[in-house]
C-alpha cells in the first residue's frame, strides 16, 4: 500500500475567480542554491527565459563533476505538474524531484516556469517550451555551454507537465533542423495529464479519487483549454484526429519515448493509450507502470528510486 501526501490539496477545492483568473493558496517553495560549499550534492540557479511573460527556468548540475565519466551530461527539459493552473518550477515536491534526477541519473536539469492558466491558456506553455529549446541554442550561460551534452536532450515533464512534454515534442519535431545543434532525443512522460470527452474505465473507476478526482480532472481542462473548444481537442487528448501528423517525424529523427503510470491513478488508461496509439503508428515505447497512486514519485520521494533507475536506462540505452 502506497501512502498518499498529506498536503493542502488544490486539485480539491478549485475557486475561480474574476477577470479569468483563480485563487491560488501558497505552498512551499525552495530558493536556488548555488553555494558549493553547501550540503547539497545539486547545485540550482534561476535565469530569466521572457521578462514580458515573465517565464524562467531553474538550472540544475551536479557539484561534483569529476564523478562523471563523461565531459558532457545528458540535458533534461523538465516541465512541473499542477493541471497548467497551479505550481511553480521552485515548488518544494518539483525542485526536490528535479534534484533527484541530477543526482541518480547524472544529468543537468533545466526545469521551466512556464505560463499558467487560466490567465494564460494553451497553447501558452507550449510556446513557452519552445522559447525554452531555442534559448538553450543560443544561450551562452556557463553552466549550459559547460554541462549539457546538446546532442543528448530529453524532454520530460510530471502530470500536466508529461502533456507539455509531448505536444513540445510534436513541435520540436517539426523545427528539428532550426533547434541545432540541439538535438531531442526522447521524451519522458511521467503520469501524462490526457483525457478525453469519452469517460475511460479508470476514470470511471477512480472518479472519487482522493488526490485527483475526475470532476477536478474536468474543471483544469476547462481552464486551460482555449475557450470554446471541448476534451476531444488535441492538447487534451492526444489521440484525437488519430494523432498528429508530427508524430512521423518523430519517427524519422529516431526518437524513444518513456511512458509511466500507477494503476490507481485515475489517468493511467489514457496514459496506456497514448503509449499504444505511439507504438501504433512506429514510436519505440518504453512502458513503465505498476501500483501506485498519481506522481506519487514527485509527493514522496522515497518512491521515486526505480523511477530514476527506469529513466537512467531510458537515456543510456537511447544514446
Amino acid at each position: 500500500m502506497f501512502e498518499r501526501p498529506v498536503w493542502n490539496n488544490p486539485f480539491l477545492n478549485i475557486i475561480e475567480t474574476p477577470n479569468d483568473s483563480v485563487k491560488r493558496d501558497p505552498e512551499p517553495r525552495l530558493p536556488a542554491d548555488e553555494d558549493p560549499n553547501g550540503t547539497s550534492p545539486v547545485l540550482s540557479r534561476d535565469v530569466t527565459l521572457d521578462p514580458t511573460k515573465k517565464t524562467w527556468l531553474r538550472l540544475y548540475i551536479p557539484k561534483q563533476k569529476d564523478n562523471i565519466n563523461s565531459s558532457k551530461l545528458p540535458l533534461i527539459v523538465y516541465y512541473h505538474g499542477g493541471g497548467f493552473i497551479f505550481s511553480y518550477a521552485d515548488s518544494f515536491a518539483y525542485d526536490v524531484f528535479c534534484k533527484g534526477l541530477v543526482e541518480k541519473i547524472g544529468a543537468m536539469v533545466i526545469s521551466l516556469d512556464y505560463s499558467l492558466a487560466p490567465e494564460n491558456r494553451l497553447p501558452a506553455a507550449y510556446d513557452d517550451a519552445m522559447d525554452c529549446l531555442f534559448w538553450i541554442k543560443v544561450t551562452q550561460d556557463k553552466w549550459v555551454r559547460e554541462f549539457a551534452d546538446f546532442s543528448n536532450v530529453f524532454l520530460c515533464g510530471t502530470s500536466a507537465g508529461g502533456n507539455l512534454a509531448y505536444h513540445a515534442g510534436l513541435r520540436g519535431a517539426s523545427v528539428a533542423e532550426d533547434l541545432n545543434p540541439v538535438k531531442i532525443t526522447g521524451l519522458i512522460l511521467h503520469h501524462p495529464y490526457f483525457s478525453g470527452s469519452k469517460r475511460t474505465l479508470s476514470e470511471e473507476r477512480l472518479k472519487d479519487d482522493p488526490l485527483l478526482p475526475l470532476y477536478s480532472i474536468d474543471k483544469m481542462f476547462d481552464l486551460c483549454l482555449p475557450k470554446g473548444v471541448d476534451h476531444d481537442h488535441e492538447y487534451c487528448n492526444p489521440l484525437a484526429n488519430g494523432g498528429s501528423e508530427h508524430i512521423e517525424k518523430m519517427k524519422e529523427l529516431g526518437w524513444r519515448v518513456l511512458v509511466s503510470g500507477c494503476f490507481d491513478d485515475p489517468l493511467v488508461d489514457a496514459g496506456i493509450a497514448c503509449a499504444e496509439m505511439l507504438e501504433a503508428k512506429g514510436i519505440e515505447v518504453v512502458r513503465f507502470f505498476g501500483d501506485g497512486y498519481h506522481a506519487m514519485e514527485v509527493f514522496n520521494p522515497s518512491y521515486a528510486p526505480p523511477f530514476y533507475d527506469a529513466i537512467k536506462n531510458f537515456i543510456s540505452s537511447s544514446t
